[in-house]
């Protein structure tokens, strides 16, 4: 019987056995062909929008967000391709959702740009497959856009949320020590504990019968003037960014910083000759023109002309000011080719001198040698390093005020200086 059931089934199957591949092919064809109208009937089908920011900001994380939507009566597998400016240097940008029928989906991503200018952003290509997975439709959505990189505004939008609140502390700004009081008189008010008691107004006190005090606040329309050398000294780079890209981020928060003090704020840029000018000033519209112009400004590759510097300082800043100079030394001899100038501007305005540690450097020196080469290699970095020690006391000695500062710890020590410098009027 067993014997009969075989023979039954060989004869019958047999034949078809040598079809199997043609059979195969027709149901792999029928397959497709369902793919493809579950994949192209209909008019609307998925729908993409990228969200771009009206400009980004340089040395930070931007946001961007990508929208989704599928209208497939299906489920749908997409790859998401968006085409960033070549900038960035990504080629792996690829996003993989699975969006169930009627659903939606918000992609957020970040990108850090490191150079100010305009970039290109492509299209955005969709890869869509239905639950068979047979066949892949592509859709384009998003046309070319260009977008501006400016100098960091969000950091400004940070630090000038913090000094509106009055808390600047958070951000590593430390609190500063008064010595004695200003000189700008406001008002005169009713004495309260803590007040000092040198602050008595006695000729009011007697006329209304109980204690009064002057009340004194901090100098305002003080001139605040940031001078950022642009010569090839400020073209090295850290984390991405090059020194004039660090030193302009600073100054655009210190500005801000600097009119939300009721101080007024200025800009020149130097390298072979002088650059860019803008006059001291407060108005509602002054931080965007310094933005503008910072936003335009590029490393040369000479060296920087502090005699030009000099006339320039002499003929635009005609009252007392803080000057505030961005610049790099990588020696001693830099510095010395640059000091009597730099004495000659001391004279008539209080110099702050603003130059970088070499981080690289720093990290070398503080390794542990396990050859003879790592020996010289760590003493050269530790001569390098106990050079610029030695060029803040040279400033010091000629009564020029400095900063040795990381890059990236740039704008914290510069608005922590202006702080205390305001504290203590100096100015």
């Amino acid at each position: 019987m067993a014997i009969c059931a075989s023979f039954f089934l060989t004869s019958f199957f047999l034949p078809w056995l040598g079809h199997l591949p043609y059979l195969l092919f027709f149901i792999m064809v029928a397959l497709t062909g369902i793919d493809f109208i579950m994949l192209y009937r209909g008019s609307r089908h998925v729908f993409l929008r990228r969200d771009l920011p009206e400009r980004l900001s340089n040395g930070d994380e931007n946001e961007l967000h990508i929208y989704v939507e599928n209208f497939y009566p299906f489920a749908i597998h997409a790859g998401i391709i968006d085409e960033i400016p070549f900038q960035f240097q990504k080629r792996d940008l690829l996003f993989q959702v699975s969006l169930k029928p009627a659903t939606h989906k918000n992609i957020s991503y970040m990108l850090r740009p490191t150079k100010r200018g305009e970039y290109l952003f492509g299209k955005v290509r969709l890869y869509v497959q239905s639950p068979l997975q047979i066949l892949t439709r592509r859709f384009d959505f998003c046309q070319e856009e260009m977008i501006a990189v400016y100098p960091s505004f969000l950091q400004l939008r940070k630090y000038e949320l913090m000094a509106v609140s009055n808390r600047l502390t958070e951000m590593g700004i430390k609190k500063i020590r008064r010595i004695g009081h200003s000189m700008e008189f406001d008002q005169v008010k009713n004495y309260v504990q803590g007040n000092d008691y040198r602050t008595v107004n006695w000729k009011a006190t007697a006329r209304k019968g109980e204690l009064m005090v002057n009340s004194y606040t901090d100098e305002r329309a003080q001139h605040v003037y940031c001078i950022i050398d642009k010569s090839r000294a400020m073209k090295m780079p850290f984390e991405g960014l090059s020194l004039l890209d660090y030193a302009i981020n600073a100054s655009l928060v210190l500005s801000n910083v600097a009119l939300l003090k009721e101080d007024k704020a200025g800009l020149i840029t130097i390298a072979e000759k002088v650059g860019s000018i803008v006059p001291a000033d407060r108005r509602p519209a002054h931080l965007g023109k310094i933005m503008a112009v910072l936003y335009k400004e590029k490393t040369r590759y000479l060296e920087t002309n502090m005699e030009a510097l000099y006339s320039g300082v002499r003929s635009v800043i005609k009252q007392r000011s803080l000057v505030i100079f961005f610049t790099n030394f990588e020696s001693m001899t830099a510095l010395t080719r640059q000091l009597p100038y730099l004495k000659r501007m001391a004279k008539h305005h209080l110099m702050l001198i603003v130059f970088f540690e070499n981080t690289e450097l720093k990290a070398i020196s503080q390794t542990v040698a396990s050859d003879v080469e790592g020996i010289y290699i760590k003493t050269i970095a530790e001569k390098f390093a106990y050079e610029k020690k030695l060029m803040v006391m040279e400033l010091a000695k000629h009564g020029i005020l400095s900063i040795l500062t990381a890059p990236e710890k740039l704008t914290i020590n510069v608005v922590n200086r202006y702080l205390a410098i305001k504290a203590q009027q100096k100015i």
